[in-house]
């Protein structure tokens, strides 16, 4: 599977890196960051939106918008726009939140239950289109409790509720209208409670972020925030050494160069963002459980950390990460076993053509693999799978397109897909594996059906304590490996590199969503200029 050519490539960018460098700052100097009060970051991501409703910042660290709680370094929940902690009936089918008071959103208006209830009003409404309502099937009703309180009543018990309660809150005057939540303002015209206001967004270029002074958290010392949008690894890992930014997210391969050559510090993060590859079942090939079973037992995910990623990650074999060991059964994994493949492919009548490329009843074992184009990590991932699987006779046709391209497609053709959360995997493999999610956009976006599987995860999510929620989601794992509906790679570690002139740093275990939102940076409105 590693080729000279898969491991020269980060080496000819740490050349090229090296030969266009200029000198960067050190700590205290004048540089990007100035006085310590403003911040250039380069983001690899643009965001399509900034509507909350859509999931932006769903897991809580948007810097435009609070939810009712927030997470702290450790991944335990915190009050933000909640008062205190959530409250249970008894049979765990309602829940009440106390509200914060005080609280203004960054037009000056006052925060309150009428708020609350209605942004997870328009969630549940089937008319307003918000895609967060998977993120929460168990929600039947909310409710103002008083002038202090809300209370959500739920279809089913769920124990882990609160942890659904991360999404921003908007005011109620914004939803007033009703209409498809993706024609509301702030889509691009943000408006919350958070840290930071949003005070220009040039589409493709940059957007800039000042301080809410009237933050209920306290008005944060770091006041502007430039956020460049550099697509292009390469250029980004370039610009970024020749002392253009305070700070970025890389792959592996180009952070460390980039850190040693600049004198910038390396920040390498632990995840659960996981990348698989997505198999459509509308797809003779990869709707065969040989196949998928073949597929499994033919990368070698070691080696593709190793040469790939820097070492930075870990194994995957389904959605549920090794932070939380107490999650994972650790039978439920498939070794790198070309020959167990080859076994299997001859035993489902898959044979050996004169090309190398195996055949059954006049249907050559072929598909075609998406990537999206700019993404350098998956672009080799990709490269590194076809290689691998080729050699067990099934032939990957490589596409690396836009997601303009890839998202009409994701039902027909496999595709390199990324997520995963450290808070709430077992929920997040509900939304990805379960039958009740085929074809919902990215959860399920293969239309993959296991009755084994959907019982083990419904069983997870209506668990009565964490002790039984953990052994419901062993359970999925091991009815998942004996009918995989896809193969997971790597948990990748994130890699950033950053000035370090300000103090508040906290290391964070990190879910799919990074780049500045979550990263060094996840708890920016905490940090101050070091003297």
């Amino acid at each position: 599977m590693i080729t000279l050519r898969n491991i020269a490539v980060p080496l000819l960018v740490g050349l090229l890196v090296a030969g266009c460098a200029a000198p960067t700052p050190g700590p205290g100097e004048a540089g990007p960051g100035g006085d310590g009060s403003t911040m250039t970051l380069a983001d690899g991501y643009e965001p399509d939106d900034l509507n909350p409703l859509l999931g932006y910042g769903s897991e809580g660290a948007s810097k435009f918008y609070d939810g009712l709680y927030s997470r702290d370094a450790e991944r335990t929940l915190q009050p933000a726009l909640a008062a205190g902690p959530a409250t249970p009936s008894a049979d765990q089918r309602s829940w009440t939140v106390p509200l914060r008071s005080g609280v203004t959103f960054h037009d000056g208006s006052a925060f309150g239950p009428e708020d609350v209830v209605a942004t997870y009003q328009a969630v549940l409404d089937p008319e307003r289109a918000a895609t967060i309502r998977s993120g929460v099937p168990m929600l039947d009703a909310v409710e103002a409790v008083g002038e202090d309180a809300v209370r959500f009543d739920l279809a089913y018990p769920y124990g882990a509720f609160p942890d659904r309660l991360t999404t921003g809150i908007l005011p109620s005057e914004v939803l007033d209208d009703g209409g498809p939540v993706a024609d509301l303002a702030v889509n691009t015209e943000a408006l919350g409670t958070g840290p930071y206001r949003l005070a220009e967004w040039r589409r493709g270029d940059t957007m800039i972020m000042e301080a809410n002074e009237r933050y209920w958290g306290g008005a944060p010392a770091v006041q502007r925030v430039t956020v460049v949008f550099a697509t292009d690894d390469n250029t980004r890992a370039q610009r970024t050494a020749a002392g253009e930014f305070d700070g970025t997210v890389l792959p592996p391969a180009l952070a460390r160069p980039v850190a040693e050559q600049s004198g910038l510090a390396l920040r390498e993060h632990a995840s659960a963002d996981y990348r698989t590859i997505a198999l459509p079942f509308a797809n003779p090939v990869t709707a065969d459980p040989a196949i998928r079973a073949a597929l499994n037992r033919s990368v070698d995910r070691e080696g593709m950390i190793d040469a790939l990623l820097a070492g930075q990650g870990e194994p995957a074999h389904h959605p549920i990460p090794g932070v939380l060991p107490e999650q994972v059964e650790p039978s439920a994994t498939f070794p790198h076993d070309p020959a167990a493949a080859a076994r299997i492919l001859d035993e489902a009548g898959w044979a050996a053509g004169p090309d190398g490329v195996r055949n059954r009843d006049g249907q050559p074992a072929s598909f075609t693999l998406m990537y999206p184009a700019t993404d350098t990590v998956r672009r080799d991932l990709a490269q590194a799978f076809a290689s691998d699987v080729r050699a067990a006779g099934i032939d990957v046709r490589l596409e690396g397109l836009g997601w303009e391209a890839i998202e009409p497609r994701m039902g027909q053709d496999a595709l390199v897909l990324g997520g995963g959360d450290p808070f709430d995997p077992g929920f997040k493999a509900w939304q990805l594996l379960h039958s009740a999610n085929a074809a919902d956009g990215f959860n399920n976006p293969g239309s993959y059906r296991n009755p084994q599987v959907d019982a083990a995860l419904d069983a997870a999510l209506r668990a009565p304590d964490e002790a039984t929620r953990n052994e419901r989601i062993k359970d999925f794992q091991r009815a998942y490996v004996a009918d995989p509906g896809m193969v997971f790679l790597a948990f990748l570690g994130h890699s950033y590199v950053s000035r370090d002139d300000w103090d508040g740093y906290v290391e964070v275990v990190e879910p799919h969503t990074h780049g500045v939102t979550w990263g060094p940076w996840w708890n920016l409105e905490d940090w101050t200029p070091r003297q």
